[in-house]
């Protein structure tokens, strides 16, 4: 449905000197400097997958979905979206795409909301029949026919963006593409948001390029992302495969009816490998568990040890988050395939 190869896109920015004599210098000659937003990436998303888009401020995210919807001419390379070219065949490939900005409108801000959508129906000619049929599924599962009445600019944020997501998808595209439509969200209107993508796409098999910062949105709804940085691809592959990589170790906290200590704990588990570290009273340990191939033990055999000899009152275990893992990936700066 989607296919990237080698696409490549710089800016030339220009440089202001300093001062009053810089600025009349400028007007006779200007300096610039070449940026690199995007550089030589690709990739290959199927029809009916949902990919999460990740990466820093400035990795270029936004520029290469500018570029995948037809808004931005790559500098080389080529994109191929359902069959399209982007830039060279935009009237006919738009029709097949839906957009949300988090932090941009298509929806006309004095008129009723239903308003806005029979406009948006014309635009892209959708009939009576095929409208009316995918919008009752939109406005049950988003819960917006309340709404239609009202003007855009009386709607709170969480009110807009579901009314943004309806007017992306009431032509039924075969592509969606979203960038940050969660920003500024409370937690019932996010569930609400990701519930209905995966209904969308369950039911109409639609692709779904999700660019967020919003680690959750990408647990809840991606088994593959796309990590981006200074433009290049970094990583593009499974959820699950990301945390096998970068999760070495998992932390278990027990809480004990009676204090105990380190030599203890140490004695008890010597053989598993296990490393402790004492928790915020006298009746908490946790025991660190490595969880490489060679030295690998099971939670139930650390259990089995401890609870031997000792009484235990509560267990927890806690293995890195996703958010936490992608944070040291940029760390370290490291490039993986």
């Amino acid at each position: 449905m989607i296919q990237v190869r080698n696409l490549h896109k710089s800016y030339r920015v220009h440089s202001a000197r300093k001062g009053v004599a810089g600025a009349f210098r400028d007007l006779f000659s200007r300096q610039s400097y070449e940026v690199n937003a995007v550089q030589d990436i690709s990739f290959h998303i199927p029809r009916g997958e949902i990919v999460g888009y990740i990466g820093e401020n400035g990795a270029g995210k936004s520029t290469t979905i500018k570029m995948l919807t037809g808004i931005l001419t790559p500098s080389c390379g080529e994109i191929i979206c359902n069959g399209m070219n982007p830039h060279m065949q935009r009237e006919a490939y738009v029709k097949t795409i839906g957009v949300v900005f988090g932090q941009r409108s298509q929806l006309w801000w004095d008129i009723a909301v239903q308003e806005s959508f029979r406009l948006l129906k014309k635009v892209y000619q959708v009939d009576d029949r095929t409208y009316q049929h995918h919008m009752d599924l939109i406005l049950s599962t988003l819960d917006l026919s309340e709404l239609l009445d009202k003007p855009v600019r009386k709607l709170s944020l969480g009110q807009r963006m579901r009314a943004e997501l309806a007017a992306a998808l009431l032509h039924n595209p075969a592509i969606l593409f979203l960038d940050e439509p969660t920003i500024g969200l409370d937690v019932l209107v996010k569930m609400k948001i990701r519930e209905f993508l995966k209904e969308i796409n369950q039911t109409y098999q639609t692709t779904i390029l999700l660019t967020t910062h919003d680690i959750s949105d990408i647990e809840a709804l991606c088994e593959r992302v796309i990590m981006l940085d200074g433009g290049n691809i970094i990583y593009d592959g499974n959820l699950s495969e990301l945390r096998r990589k970068y999760v070495t170790k998992k932390q278990i906290s027990f809480e004990f009816t009676k204090p105990t200590d380190i030599q203890t704990l140490s004695s008890q588990t010597e053989h598993l490998n296990l490393k402790w570290k004492a928790g915020e009273n006298m009746h908490q340990w946790i025991g660190i568990l490595p969880i490489s191939i060679r030295e690998k033990a099971s939670i139930s055999e650390v259990m089995t040890a401890v609870s031997k000899q000792n009484e235990i009152v509560d267990l927890q275990v806690r293995e890195l988050a996703l958010e936490e893992i992608i944070r040291k990936i940029y760390e370290k700066g490291a490039v993986h395939g």
